[in-house]
């Protein structure tokens, strides 16, 4: 499926809004020859009665964002509560008429040479674009494990959603795509399971909600976190530990989630059917009681929207 974009007319970069034909960097900027800048991705959603349009954990991503800057040592662009209000105000003028992606970037903009985080200027930039269905959650994905592995926490940290750590889900992506798959399945370097090239992943087996732990490399996604919340209050068991690769060949469900992927679930992995090939019940339950969240039916988790 074609993932390209066509983003919203305003966006925001060197402190000001701007048409996003003016958003641009030079060929010379730092982030776009090594990579040096962390990012984060927020979803909205139109609710369900077209009232309005709802911004989801917007106070979660901007804490990742941040956590992410701590750890390469940027400097955050703005306290929280002004990145928080210029999200909603970027929104605003936006005016998104249907389910959107907000693509945060602080990037390192110096003109330099060196491969250096120290001493350098950082800018912040901020874009929207319309976004439905990431992956086809319509139906269940071909999966394929990779034969790349998993950037380790000593090696590009994946908790910081640092950009150039990016090629490495690139490269499982692209390696997916060429042998036939939807998705890809990433392993640790001890042939542990991850996540996708770029989602975290479930898998159910006796009636239990399993995903690989923290330490395994994965990403602290917002999306995974509420899933597991999700899960707790419909009383569905959880475990959160590692996974080997062939305890996927043999789940009863499996599914990817993520800010983009949503809730998408798996049919197969490595050419072999997971359950009957169908979605699961578990899966089925939790990925309607996502959609109903994020488009507002739900007001038990009405604080996790921020209206616009």
């Amino acid at each position: 499926m074609s993932t390209s974009i066509n983003a919203l007319p305003y966006a925001y970069i060197r402190g000001k809004i701007v048409p996003i034909e003016q958003a641009t960097v030079s060929i010379m900027t730092h982030a776009f020859n090594y990579g040096t800048a962390v990012f984060g991705g927020i979803r909205g959603y139109t609710a369900h009665d077209k009232s309005s349009v709802g911004i989801f954990r917007i106070d979660d991503h901007i804490k990742r964002l941040y956590d992410a800057c701590k750890i390469m040592r940027m400097p955050k662009p703005l306290p929280e509560k002004e990145l928080k209000n210029l999200l909603i105000e970027l929104v605003k003028k936006n005016k998104p008429k249907t389910d959107f992606y907000v693509r945060t970037n602080v990037y390192n903009s110096s003109y330099n040479v060196t491969p250096n985080l120290h001493n350098m200027e950082f800018d912040l930039s901020i874009y929207i674009f319309p976004l439905g269905e990431y992956l086809d959650i319509s139906k269940g994905l071909r999966a394929g494990v990779s034969s790349w592995t998993r950037v380790s926490d000593n090696m590009i940290p994946s908790r910081s959603k640092a950009s150039g750590g990016y090629i490495n889900s690139s490269l499982a992506r692209q390696e997916a795509e060429l042998n036939g798959f939807d998705e890809a399945v990433v392993l640790d370097r001890d042939g542990h399971v991850t996540e996708g090239s770029s989602e975290n992943i479930f898998l159910v087996r006796d009636g239990i909600l399993i995903t690989p732990t923290l330490s395994n490399d994965i990403l602290e996604g917002v999306t995974r976190r509420s899933i597991i919340e999700l899960a707790k209050d419909l009383e569905i068991p959880i475990e959160v530990r590692t996974v080997d690769r062939s305890e996927l060949y043999v789940a009863d469900e499996a599914f990817y989630s993520g800010t983009g992927a949503q809730v998408a679930w798996i049919s197969s992995v490595d050419h072999r059917t997971i359950g009957d090939g169908k979605i699961g019940p578990i899966t089925k339950k939790l990925q309607e009681t996502f959609f109903n969240v994020v488009r507002g039916k739900d007001s038990k988790y009405s604080s996790w929207l921020t209206r616009v």
